[in-house]
C-alpha cells in the first residue's frame, strides 16, 4: 500500500494529471469535494463540486489545494485556476460549458500561482527516489567486491554531503536576501452586464463573500434552442462512441435549460414540448453510444427527429 501511495505522488511530481487529482481527493474526502482537472494553456484548471455551497467555502478549500499542490510540486505547473460548484450531472465537457457560461455553472474562481518548491528539499528527494530498492535472493558477494561497494557508497555518501552543505550555504544567502511572494486575490466569475469603474479596494484573500452573491441570470430558452440546434447539426455526421455521448449531454444540457423556463413566460408551454423532444433525443444518442464499443468508423447514422423552434 505504501509503495503504491509513493507511486502516485511521484507521478503527480512529474505533472500527470490523472495522479494529481487522485492526490486531491484523497485529501478533500473528509470535506465531501471532489475535483476534477484538465492542463490547458500552461495552467491547471480544477473544478471542486460538493453538494452544498458551506463544503466550498472559498479560503479553507484554497488553503488546501495550495498546500497539497506545493507539497507535490508538479513540474512544469505552477499556475492553478480553482473553480467551484454545486454537484451535478457528469459532463464531459465541463471545462468548455463554465467557460461559455461561468455565471450560472460557477460559485467562485480564483487562479493562484504555486511557490518555487525548496531547492534542498527537492534535490534531497530525487536522490533518495533514484537510489535503487535492495533485492532479496542475490549470491554472495566477494570480500573484494563488497570492499569496493563500501568504498563507492562512501565517496558518493561524501560527494553528496559536500555538495548538500553547498546548497544550503546558497538557500540561506537567498533567505537572507528574501524573495518576494506572489499573492493572489479571488476573483468572481465575469458578469454579462458592464458596470461602472470604483476606485481599487484592498486584497483580502481570505474573504470571498462577494463572489458567492447572485448573479443576473440569463434568459434559458434562446440559449436551450441554440445548443439543441447544434446538437442537431452534429447528429449528422457522428459516428463514434465519444460523439455520440457529446451529444447526449448537449441534448441533456439543452433540456435542463428548457426546464428553466418559468409557468409566467409566454413560451412554457413551448418548453416543456422541447423539454421531451430533447430527453428523448438524448436516450437516442445514449443508445447509439452503447452501439459503439470502440471509435471505428461506422455507416453514418439518421439525424434525430428534432425541430427547434426559433426563440420569439
Amino acid at each position: 500500500m505504501t509503495s503504491t501511495v509513493n507511486d502516485i505522488v511521484k507521478q503527480a511530481n512529474q505533472g500527470s494529471v490523472a495522479a494529481i487529482i487522485q492526490v486531491l481527493n484523497e485529501k478533500l474526502a473528509d470535506s465531501g469535494v471532489r475535483t476534477r482537472a484538465i492542463f490547458a494553456d500552461n495552467v491547471l484548471q480544477i473544478l471542486c463540486e460538493a453538494a452544498t455551497a458551506e463544503q466550498l467555502e472559498p479560503s479553507e478549500l484554497i488553503r488546501q489545494i495550495r498546500q497539497t499542490l506545493e507539497a507535490i510540486s508538479p513540474r512544469n505547473i505552477r499556475r492553478v485556476n480553482i473553480n467551484s460548484r454545486i454537484v451535478r450531472e457528469q459532463q464531459l465537457l465541463w471545462l468548455d460549458e463554465i467557460s461559455r457560461d461561468p455565471e450560472s455553472q460557477l460559485l467562485w474562481s480564483q487562479e493562484i500561482t504555486l511557490n518555487k518548491p525548496n531547492i534542498f528539499r527537492h534535490i534531497l528527494n530525487e536522490w533518495q527516489q533514484n537510489v535503487p530498492l535492495p533485492k532479496s535472493n542475490l549470491p554472495t558477494r566477494s570480500a573484494g567486491q563488497q570492499r569496493e561497494r563500501h568504498q563507492f557508497w562512501r565517496g558518493l555518501v561524501g560527494g553528496a554531503s559536500a555538495s548538500l552543505l553547498l546548497l544550503l550555504g546558497g538557500w540561506a544567502l537567498y533567505s537572507w536576501l528574501g524573495a518576494p511572494k506572489t499573492e493572489t486575490a479571488v476573483k468572481p466569475a465575469p458578469s454579462a452586464t458592464p458596470q461602472a469603474s470604483s476606485p481599487p479596494q484592498p486584497t483580502q484573500p481570505q474573504t470571498a463573500v462577494s463572489t458567492l452573491q447572485p448573479t443576473t441570470k440569463q434568459d434559458p430558452f434562446p440559449i436551450a434552442v441554440r445548443i439543441a440546434e447544434q446538437a442537431s447539426q452534429a447528429g449528422l455526421t457522428a459516428q463514434s462512441q465519444a460523439q455520440w455521448l457529446e451529444l447526449a449531454a448537449r441534448w441533456q444540457r439543452a433540456s435542463d435549460l428548457m426546464a428553466e423556463v418559468t409557468a409566467e413566460d409566454s413560451r412554457y408551454a413551448t418548453a416543456q414540448d422541447r423539454v421531451a423532444a430533447y430527453r428523448k433525443n438524448k436516450e437516442l444518442a445514449l443508445a447509439k453510444a452503447n452501439q459503439h464499443t470502440a471509435p471505428s468508423p461506422v455507416e453514418s447514422a439518421p439525424p434525430l427527429t428534432d425541430s427547434t423552434p426559433t426563440p420569439p
